[in-house]
Parts: C-alpha cells; sequence; structure tokens
C-alpha cells in the first residue's frame, strides 16, 4: 500500500514538473509561446500610433522609391543622358529587389540607425552625376535601408492587430501611396519647372522627409519581446501556402513595376509634357491609395487570399494594356486604374503572409524570407 501511495506521488510530481515546463513557467528552459502574451488589442491609441509611425516610414520609403520613374526621365536627359533606358531601369531594380530582400525584418531596434543611413544616403545621392556613383546609392544603399525600415515597421505592427490586420497593413502601406504623390509632384516640380537644379532639389526631398522619420522612430514600438531564436526559419518552407504565396508574388514583381519604372519616359515619347509625365506618378499612388485600404479592409471580411489573387489577376490584365495608351487622357486613365488594382499588391501580400505564421513575433521574419525570394522578380 506504502510503495502505491509513493509511486502516486512521484507520478503527481512529475506531471506537475512537465506541466509547468510545458507551459513556460520555468523560463530558463522554455521559451514563452504565443498563448504566453495577450490577445492582440486590434485597435487603441497605441495600436494606431504605432500604425501611423508604419505609414510614416511607407511614406519616406516608398514614396522616394515609387518616384524613380521621375528620377529615369530626368536622368535620360540630363547627367545620364549616354546611358539607355535599360541600363537606368537597373538602378530602380537593384533598388526594389534590396529593398524587399530584406531579412533581417523582426526587430525594431534597427529602424533607428537605418533611418540616420537613409537621411545620409538621400544626401550623397544629390551629388551624384556618373552612372556607377548613382547605381551605388541609390540602387544599393537606399535599396537596403529601406528594407531594414519597412519590415520591422510590418512586425511591429502585426503586434497589434490580429483580426484586423489587413486594415492595418492596408493604412501602413497606404503610406507609400501618400509619399507617391507628393514626392513625385514635389520632385518633378522642382526638377522641370525651377532653377534649383538636381542637387539641391534632392536635399529638399530629404530635409521633407527628416522630421517624418523621427516622428515614426519615436512613435514606432514593438508590443511582443523579440524571439531568441535565428533570424531563418526553415520550416517555413515547408508550408505549401506559403511557397505558392511566395510564387504569385515572384511572378507578380516581373510585371509590376514596369509602368511605375517607364511611364514618365513612355509619356515622354507620345508628346506628353515633362511636368506631366511626371505627374502621372503622382496620379498612380494617388488611386493607389484607396486600392490599398479598401481591399484590406474587404479581406479582413472576405479573405486576405481571395483579395490578393483578384489584385494580382488584375494588375497583369492592366500592365498589358500600356501600349494602347496614346494620348494624355488616356494615360490618365491608365493610371487610375493600374494605381488601384496595383495597391492590393504590397498589403494584400503582407496580409496572407501573416495567415502562415503562428506566433505575430515571427512575422517580420516571414516577410523577409518571402520577400527575399520574391524580389528576384523585379
Amino acid at each position: 500500500m506504502a510503495t502505491a501511495v509513493n509511486e502516486s506521488e512521484v507520478s503527481r510530481q512529475d506531471e506537475e514538473q512537465n506541466t509547468t515546463i510545458a507551459t513556460g513557467f520555468v523560463q530558463e528552459k522554455v521559451p514563452p509561446g504565443p498563448l504566453d502574451f495577450e490577445e492582440a488589442p486590434d485597435g487603441g491609441a497605441r495600436a494606431w500610433l504605432v500604425a501611423a509611425a508604419g505609414s510614416s516610414i511607407f511614406f519616406c520609403c516608398l514614396g522616394v522609391s515609387n518616384a524613380f520613374g521621375a528620377f529615369a526621365q530626368y536622368y535620360s536627359t540630363h547627367q545620364l543622358r549616354d546611358e539607355s533606358p535599360d541600363n537606368i531601369a537597373w538602378i530602380g531594380s537593384l533598388s526594389a529587389f534590396l529593398q524587399f530582400a530584406a531579412v533581417h525584418g523582426r526587430r525594431t531596434v534597427v529602424i533607428r540607425p537605418a533611418a540616420v543611413a537613409y537621411i545620409f544616403a538621400i544626401m550623397m545621392l544629390s551629388l551624384c552625376n556618373k552612372y556607377w556613383q548613382v547605381m551605388l546609392v541609390q540602387g544599393v544603399l537606399m535599396g537596403i535601408v529601406m528594407g531594414l525600415l519597412q519590415f520591422p515597421a510590418f512586425a511591429a505592427v502585426s503586434h497589434y492587430f490580429d483580426k484586423k490586420r489587413a486594415a492595418a497593413f492596408g493604412v501602413v502601406v497606404s503610406g507609400s501611396s501618400i509619399g507617391g504623390i507628393v514626392i513625385p509632384i514635389a520632385l518633378s516640380k522642382m526638377l522641370n519647372s525651377s532653377s534649383l537644379g538636381f542637387g539641391w532639389s534632392v536635399r529638399v526631398i530629404g530635409f521633407l522627409i527628416t522630421p517624418i522619420l523621427v516622428f515614426a522612430c519615436v512613435a514606432i514600438r514593438a508590443r511582443l519581446p523579440s524571439r531568441t531564436s535565428t533570424f531563418w526559419i526553415p520550416a517555413a518552407y515547408k508550408d505549401v501556402k506559403f511557397l505558392l504565396i511566395i510564387a504569385a508574388l515572384f511572378f507578380i514583381f516581373i510585371g509590376m513595376f514596369t509602368p511605375l519604372f517607364f511611364i514618365p519616359i513612355y509619356a515622354v515619347t507620345r508628346g506628353t509634357d515633362p511636368t506631366l509625365a511626371g505627374y502621372l506618378l503622382a496620379i498612380v499612388n494617388a488611386a493607389s491609395t484607396f486600392g490599398r485600404i479598401i481591399p484590406g479592409v474587404l479581406a479582413d471580411r472576405y479573405g486576405r487570399l481571395n483579395v490578393f489573387a483578384f489584385g494580382g489577376i488584375s494588375t497583369g490584365i492592366v500592365v498589358f494594356c500600356l501600349n494602347s495608351t496614346t494620348t494624355n487622357a488616356a494615360l490618365i486613365v491608365y493610371s487610375v486604374v493600374f494605381g488601384f488594382v496595383s495597391g492590393t499588391i504590397i498589403s494584400g501580400a503582407s496580409a496572407s503572409i501573416s495567415i502562415c505564421t503562428t506566433d505575430a513575433r515571427d512575422m517580420g521574419t516571414y516577410m523577409g524570407m518571402g520577400m527575399s525570394i520574391s524580389a528576384l522578380g523585379v
């Protein structure tokens, strides 16, 4: 009888010890799992402030990136006039690839030094007058630091939203559309209709985004502690859904950036005024503001993958229609339609990737892993 009691006591103690380890109370042995943290608030002042900070980062990064068409149009007639349009486009392609290929995308601590490096890169760009200089600064340096700014912002926002995550991502990415309205118009006006010249035009853009990045650096804050695991999660590539999303985004990227890079140059060849050609990018980005927010809200109701698929198919169809636009009116209508349908891609892809993660702390890592492969299509 005593033996049976002792065995029962030992069994009970072993069960309690295993339960303690499994539930994470022994912190030094088992890292906390996703169930050990409070649920995402899905709203509130702090959550939306972080979303606003993320939107500010996208204003500064993708706003400049989306203005590359204005840069390319100016390069083709000034300091890089001896280079072919294809060679000039490689600058934007490399920048976009490095921007989306950042794999260190989960720690918000990198945002502050990356913001400083980004301002430095813009100021250095204002001094460039040779192809290799522009490629090194705008193609390589700016591409890398933009990736280090964007993905940690996405990761931080995902900590605060769960059920409304697609809508929150739509708000964040809409910052790039707003930046894509302001920056191309300002840049085109300064480059083509003023005596500032290239150097001071680019510096003015740097002065414009500096206080916005300062706000983002102060406001953005992760809610969950960083994981101590490696920044690469090989198990993610065993998820068929994750692989299919990456493959879809790869093929979308192959064609999606063509209008963004070439529409100003194409418009000028059709007789459009260079200033109006630069404004076409602003029209694209204005339309994409609605294309990123509205589908983001609908995605939480009708399915994130469904909205992403709609955006990808629609964008592919519209890209093929570019050569059919031969008048200013047609170019403006095309810019509106392309802006709206392409606006679903980045926010839709981010929301779709988020359904593959079981821990919100892995969101930035999944984003970096997925985009680093998909960006090869750029």
